[in-house]
């Protein structure tokens, strides 16, 4: 078909995905900006009100008009319970010492509190081993965080759930049943690794982590995440307004980089790939197919607010490989590995590389064979 017609129809896959993934980029970088200018204390009360706020919304079987005050009110009532209680995250330290295998569990959750992007997560999971938390509790964090959390969450569900009318969507994930298996491997992706780690900090220890990623007992107690400590303390509001939107704009700017280079690689391939030769390939050559997604989870290096959408624009293609690309690209890709290099030593950073992979390989491949018969 001559350039004519090939053009617009790029433009307008290309378009959709980047109208559709423009909100949610929005809401991240503008809470990464936020919780700059907060203590600790406060990010974590903040955050943990914005979740019960979103996932009401999400989550209510009425309409968003009729769920928005109760939502608001237990958004309130959390924020202010977080803000009045004992500092959580110290006990929570002192938690972790005594269960470490439920410790390791229960930190793959914490996104739903701390939510942060795959990028943003790194520095939070620096602070966390300086003030002492457990490296395998880290690594849990770090893996799932990015995938478990609100804002990931309604993005995947609007992404796949705005496709369903698809007649090329037969036989394909809505957005509720993509966002939980999402969260559901991404979590057991996280526990394993986190397992795998516990068992090598036991023979190793802190010769698995980079000097900055280390810090003596004088410093465990002032690090970044206790409660009291506040960065910006003594800044007037204009300047803090100044910092969080120079914050936002830097995080919309880097995402926005990625999301524009994945969109394009989305629109270009389904022009290119018929629809029908995209799904008989990843369903009767699974192996191929959800090693190409990784292999593109890998180098597009999209973050996990918006990879929802160019995964879900590859409408015929079988969901088991949608999947490998939603869960790995968070963990695994080329910018996280320049990033890891900071905190991990090439023996665990390897070691986390190798478990993710190929948990996430298998997984998705068995999830094939299942979802498939």
């Amino acid at each position: 078909m001559p350039y004519s017609y090939y053009l617009p129809q790029f433009f307008k896959i290309f378009c959709s995905i980047y109208l559709e993934a423009m909100p949610f980029i929005v809401l991240g970088a503008v809470l990464a900006g936020v919780l700059e200018e907060l203590s600790a204390r406060q990010a974590f009360a903040f955050m943990g009100a914005v979740g019960v706020f979103l996932l009401g919304l999400l989550f209510s079987p009425y309409n968003w008009i009729a769920t928005l005050g109760p939502a608001l009110v237990a958004a309130v009532v959390t924020l202010l319970i977080l803000l009045r209680a004992r500092p959580l995250v110290e006990w929570f330290l002192g938690f972790l010492g005594r269960h470490r295998i439920l410790a390791i569990a229960l930190s793959g959750l914490l996104g739903l509190f701390m939510p942060m992007c795959e990028c943003g997560i790194i520095v939070v999971m620096r602070r966390l081993l300086r003030k002492g938390m457990p490296v395998s509790c880290c690594v849990s964090y770090m893996l799932a965080g990015p995938i478990i959390n609100v804002v990931v969450m309604l993005s995947t569900y609007v992404a796949f759930q705005a496709r369903t009318n698809d007649p090329a969507s037969s036989g394909q994930i809505g957005g509720l049943g993509m966002m939980s298996l999402r969260m559901g491997m991404g979590f057991v992706v996280a526990f394993g690794t986190g397992l795998i780690v516990e068992w090598l900090y036991r023979r190793h220890g802190k010769a698995l982590l980079a000097p900055l990623a280390q810090a003596d007992e004088a410093q465990a107690g002032t690090e970044a995440l206790g409660f009291d400590y506040s960065p910006h303390a003594g800044k007037g509001f204009w300047k803090r307004l100044d910092n969080v939107s120079q914050t936002a704009l830097h995080d919309f700017v880097d995402i926005m980089v990625f999301l524009i280079a994945g969109a394009a690689l989305a629109g270009v391939s389904r022009l290119v790939l018929p629809a029908q030769q995209v799904e008989a390939l990843s369903r009767n050559q699974p192996v191929l197919a959800i090693g190409v997604m990784m292999g593109l989870a890998i180098i597009l290096c999209l973050c996990s607010e918006a990879d929802a959408f160019v995964a879900a624009s590859f409408v015929s293609l079988r969901p088991a490989s949608k999947l490998a690309f939603l869960v790995l690209g968070p963990m695994l890709d080329l910018k996280l590995y320049m990033m890891y290099t900071r905190v991990f030593r090439p023996r665990l950073m390897w070691t986390i590389f190798s478990a993710v992979a190929i948990q996430v390989f298998l997984y998705s491949l068995i999830f094939h064979y299942i979802w498939e018969r």
